[in-house]
């Protein structure tokens, strides 16, 4: 499922939309293309192209965002006003504070009106989860999840069913914040209901991003692009979504045998035959040279993920750094411990113990002040 932190997909070196490259993917809606009397059958979109499309839009939003000169009309008010508002905010902090300790004492460090956005959007990344992971989702039906994004379409356009959408609703009236990736969270919620396998890493990718690549373009808008930045507003989503991505993928490694005991393989099967493995191997439960070497594999790909997202980590505003840099250096951790535990995640679950994690908050701090040269 979900990542579990709010932190911010591109792809690994060989994605055709990294280093600058602003390659078009445009297609006649998967169609086939006429010349002549000749036709020419167009390739499907991969799961990148069809995500990159959205990342140009939610770039679009916020660069139009920035370049704009303060309206002279009145912004639209809230549902909810005063210290209901305020209410409905310090809840939202509280629930990420019970439940996302370290990334809570991040945001402590953002200004306060950003901090509070952070919060709801949290909540409603979380409650959004639960439905399929948490204690009802026995009972949870595609039915149930098309009310959930009635309910979200509600709360955009200002009408919150309660105090927790309430605090989304203000912080879309706020921010540059678009509907498309919660609807996109949705469909992640959606994926796991019908599919618990597989076939290849472009359909895992497409995964990935709609339970967690989704947070990070939620997230840009809220957490901001530092004013002297220079890069293209797409690059910074591009990290954003690369930071998603890589969370997850380092959850499924990590969840190997949590999932497979219900009911559920996360790892490309394709790639698990190529390496002479299958689903009775993760059953058995049993750590081999070919297990070990497919698990190598599998943590260089997650690793690549967060070195794109490093990279665009320091284009965001500067108040806004330090958290998101902790939630990727605890993540990356996790990789290690998995290797030190000879990559037995069938059996022992890979976690940063709290000494690596205090540890590791001042290391972040001192990157997010001194820049990636340091």
């Amino acid at each position: 499922m979900s990542s579990g932190s709010l932190l911010w997909v591109a792809s690994p070196k060989e994605s055709p939309f990294l280093n600058g490259s602003r390659r078009s993917f445009r297609r006649s809606s998967g169609r086939s293309a006429v010349s002549s009397s000749l036709q020419v059958a167009v390739p499907p979109l991969t799961s990148e192209q069809l995500v990159y499309g959205v990342v140009l839009r939610q770039a679009a939003l916020v660069g139009e965002a920035r370049r704009r000169t303060p309206p002279a009309v009145e912004v639209p008010t809230a549902p909810l006003r005063g210290h209901l508002l305020d209410e409905a905010y310090e809840r939202c902090g509280e629930v990420c504070a019970e439940y996302a300790k370290t990334f809570y004492l991040g945001t402590l460090l953002m200004t306060p009106e950003r901090r509070k956005a952070i919060w709801a959007i949290y909540v409603w990344c979380r409650r959004t989860d639960e439905l399929v992971d948490g204690p009802n989702s026995s009972h949870i039906t595609p039915a149930a999840l098309d009310r959930w994004q009635n309910r979200l379409e509600d709360l955009f356009n200002g009408r919150p069913y309660d105090m927790y959408d309430a605090a989304l609703s203000d912080t879309a009236l706020k921010y540059p914040v678009d509907i498309q990736p919660f609807k996109d969270m949705i469909e992640g919620m959606r994926m796991d209901l019908r599919k618990s396998r597989y076939n290849s890493f472009d359909e895992l990718y497409l995964y990935c991003y709609y339970v967690a690549g989704t947070v990070g373009l939620m997230s840009v808008p809220v957490m901001g692009i530092a004013p002297d930045s220079k890069a293209p507003t797409e690059s910074v989503y591009n990290a954003a979504l690369a930071l998603g991505i890589a969370n997850q993928l380092t959850n499924i490694l990590r969840d190997v045998g949590e999932d497979f005991r219900r009911g559920r393989v996360y790892l490309p099967q394709d790639e698990l035959a190529r390496a002479g493995l299958s689903d009775d191997d993760i059953f058995k439960g049993k750590v081999t040279d070919r297990w070990r070497n497919f698990m190598k594999g599998q943590i260089k790909r997650a690793r690549m993920f967060f070195d794109v997202a490093e990279k665009g980590i320091y284009e965001l505003n500067s108040a806004s750094r330090w958290p998101v840099l902790a939630s990727s250096l605890l993540y990356r951790q996790i990789l290690d411990s998995i290797e030190a535990n000879d990559y037995n995640n069938f059996t022992k679950r890979a976690y940063v113990g709290k000494a690596k994690k205090f540890a590791t908050l001042p290391i972040a701090y001192a990157k997010a002040l001194l820049g990636p040269s340091r």
